[in-house]
């Protein structure tokens, strides 16, 4: 902590309590970052003089971010400390003209975060690469599907991958909605109000590979709306994969028996030997609780602050980068399960006893025999009943049962084909007439599978062009150090040679 000016001795316990160290690891490259090009623009501003920039870039670039002290306050302090250390105090004490701790937190902050972002953006890609690769393997494997955990309609395998392919389409376009509002720079706003010498913000800004200048100096120090947002984003996510890790578990069960899960992401019983434990899936939905969690915490944390910088802020940064670790951690694993997903076969049993051939009697009803839907829906629910309570399935209607239950159920004559029966029970059949955009045969799948493919290539090209910017970036910011090192050091030979 500053101490010795306005303030007394600190004491250590206090010191230690208000320290944000342990959690300022990821920052000390963009601390480093943020200097070099600070001082890059004082110099280029005439603020300070060039050769003494020129020291304290060099004093910079000597900086290994791994090996800051641990002792001081934070990240910030400890660079500032190994300057002075390295330039004494007539040079390195220049260093933090025209600029405060606190646009340079949320400086750091974003400039940490966007990559964090593109880590996880790229790991989202994955994901969705391998739900497309092995749903093109399944547009012909049949599963049910179940509404309230009862039978409901037959769909392909592929058709189900591809449900989350664009729920997790939909958490990457808000995931590149909060890098466009990360991706804004504080730097220069000082402690709320900007400051009395001529800097360039639009310099540094640049130099830093963010799109524009977060303008107002209020807001651009106490903001911490793009945490919240991400975070937002990042809990979504984590519902969405949740509800994928759910699905899985239940359907590996035998009673279930839909899927089952590759060994090396099972376990089994310490004392039953037949168990295959869906572990790493209950792990996943449980810390995807954390994420929610998180962004609660954060979203309590901040929503009654007073305008401009608090030190609470501090506090809600650890549960950022804990969401951001979970979910990338989370995504990786998803990636490596899918491909090794086994589809149970033979599935028709399972389907006649859940009478999911039903709907498409009722539909079949309305389309070739003139009945109402809601008529229809009423004998069919009728024959159904009917069958239950004979033991049986809708593999055994007959013309005839059909017949009598409309005449109790609804009152009306019916005679339908027995052809009609048939159809309703041949799964792969009634998939193949679910060919409505969005639908599960198989040919509305592949055109499905085709077109999202695309989307997957935009989407990694727009996430490629994000990361090469930053490197153009930090390319640039080393080439305009290296120039004002190589200058002074140019003119400090020259002026030896003259003497």
């Amino acid at each position: 902590m500053l101490h010795g000016g306005r303030l007394g001795n600190v004491r250590e316990d206090v010191a230690n309590f208000c320290s944000s160290r342990k959690d300022d690891a990821r920052l000390a490259d963009a601390v480093l970052a943020i200097n070099k090009a600070h001082v890059a623009m004082l110099i280029e501003q005439k603020i300070i003089q060039k050769q003494n920039g020129a020291k304290i870039l060099i004093a910079l670039q000597k900086i290994d971010g791994k090996k800051l002290d641990p002792n001081a306050e934070d990240v910030h302090m400890a660079v500032e400390e190994e300057i002075l250390a390295s330039t004494g105090p007539d040079v390195g004490g220049n260093l933090h003209i025209a600029k405060s701790r606190n646009d340079q937190v949320t400086t750091a902050l974003r400039m940490a975060l966007r990559t964090e972002l593109i880590n996880i953006l790229q790991r989202a890609i994955d994901m969705q690469q391998s739900l497309l690769e092995t749903a093109a393997k399944g547009t012909q494997k049949i599963i049910l599907e179940y509404t309230h955990l009862q039978p409901a309609q037959p769909v392909t395998f592929a058709h189900y991958l591809l449900s989350h392919v664009d729920a997790l389409g939909r958490d990457i376009e808000r995931l590149q909605a909060a890098y466009r509002h990360v991706n804004l720079c504080p730097l220069g706003a000082g402690a709320l109000a900007t400051t009395s010498f001529p800097i360039n913000r639009k310099t540094t800004a640049e130099l830093l590979g963010f799109d524009a200048v977060l303008e107002n100096s209020i807001d651009a120090v106490g903001s911490r709306d793009y945490v919240l947002e991400t975070q937002s984003a990042l809990t979504l996510l984590a519902v969405n994969l949740s509800r994928l890790a759910e699905d899985l578990i239940i359907w590996s069960s035998p009673e279930f028996g839909t899927i089952e899960l590759p060994d090396e992401f099972t376990s089994t019983s310490s004392i039953m030997p037949q168990k295959k434990n869906p572990e790493v899936l209950e792990v996943i939905r449980a810390r995807a609780s954390y994420a929610l969690g998180d962004f609660v915490a954060s979203a309590a944390a901040i929503k009654s602050l007073p305008t401009t910088y608090n030190l609470d802020f501090q506090e809600v940064t650890p549960k950022l980068w804990a969401s951001t670790d979970n979910l990338s951690a989370t995504l990786r694993i998803f990636a490596k399960i899918i491909p090794n997903l086994k589809v149970t076969d033979n599935i028709e049993n399972k389907a006649a006893a859940g009478f999911v051939g039903a709907t498409e009697l009722a539909n079949i009803l309305v389309r070739k025999y003139n009945v109402a839907f809601r008529t229809s829906h009423k004998i069919v629910g009728a024959l159904v009943k009917a069958l239950i309570d004979s033991k049986q399935t809708l593999l055994d209607a007959t013309p005839e049962l059909l017949s009598k239950v409309a005449k109790v159920s609804a009152k009306i004559e019916l005679t339908v084909k027995k052809q009609d029966l048939v159809e309703c029970t041949n799964l792969r059949k009634l998939i193949e007439t679910y060919k409505v955009q969005g639908g599960p045969s198989p040919a509305e799948v592949e055109r499905a599978i085709t077109a999202k493919n695309k989307t997957l290539t935009q989407t990694k090209i727009s996430i490629a062009k994000l990361q090469e910017k930053l490197t153009d970036a930090e390319n640039s910011l080393n080439l305009t150090v290296e120039s004002y090192v190589s200058e002074s050091s140019e003119n400090g030979r020259l002026k030896t040679s003259k003497l």
